[in-house]
């Protein structure tokens, strides 16, 4: 199986988890998924209207000083605040994390989501859960490898398999493990690790969703922020 050129720490889960994050869109949109960009076009619209009336604050508190403009200043901090706070809402209540949303081609839409987790927790999710650990598709030199990626998303996700039928046949050796190509110090550490990257999918339009963990690369990786 061909892997990528450019290689990756494999103790470093925020590096295994960014690279999974990026080969989604590439491999769904192969499969002519048209993906929709709603989630972040809102988030920058937010951030960009915030910053808009933090600079225009600043630029006429300058141009003409404190005292003819405090009032205007006030009613600017007040809209600041608000759209500062519908981006949290917005990041940390309808976007959740996703990476990505799109329609295949028969209507139903999927939203995919990686986020990071220990495997002691206790929240119950209303999807599949299937474990697995990133030496699936990363091999010992830290490069992704595409195939067995896809493999899993496609036996995971019945929208997904339904439009790649051969990688739900192929998921059973295509899955295969790197670890025989893996030194024991990173099986170790890969063993000993407590985090763990979740791919959550859920299908709007039908009734099933699937959520995929993913062993980590290194005890005590940081979750990911939008």
């Amino acid at each position: 199986m061909a892997s990528t050129q450019e290689k990756i720490t494999v103790y470093n889960l925020a590096d295994l988890k960014n690279t999974s994050d990026d080969a989604i869109p590439n491999y769904l949109n192969s499969l002519k998924f048209s993906q929709s960009h709603r989630l972040t076009d809102v988030r920058l619209a937010l951030g960009y209207a915030a910053f808009v009336v933090a600079g225009a604050c600043f630029l006429w508190d300058y141009k003409l000083g404190f005292e003819s403009t405090k009032y205007y200043t006030a009613a600017a901090v007040a809209l600041y605040t608000l759209l500062n706070g519908a981006l949290t809402l917005w990041i940390f209540y309808v976007e959740k994390g996703a990476v990505y949303e799109g329609t295949a081609p028969d209507a139903d839409r999927t939203t995919i989501r990686i986020t990071t987790a220990t495997p002691s927790a206790t929240e119950e999710l209303r999807n599949t859960v299937l474990t697995r650990p990133f030496t699936e598709w990363f091999d010992g030199a830290g490069h992704f490898v595409a195939a067995p990626f896809q493999a899993m998303l496609a036996s995971s996700i019945p929208v997904v398999g339904r439009l790649d039928p051969k990688r739900v046949a192929a998921a059973a050796t295509e899955t295969s493990s790197f670890e025989s190509k893996y030194s024991a110090e990173i099986l170790q550490a890969l063993e000993n690790a407590e985090s763990a990257a979740e791919v959550i999918s859920t299908a709007t339009s039908v009734d099933a969703a699937a959520t995929t963990t993913g062993t980590p690369a290194k005890k005590g990786g940081k979750r990911r922020k939008a």
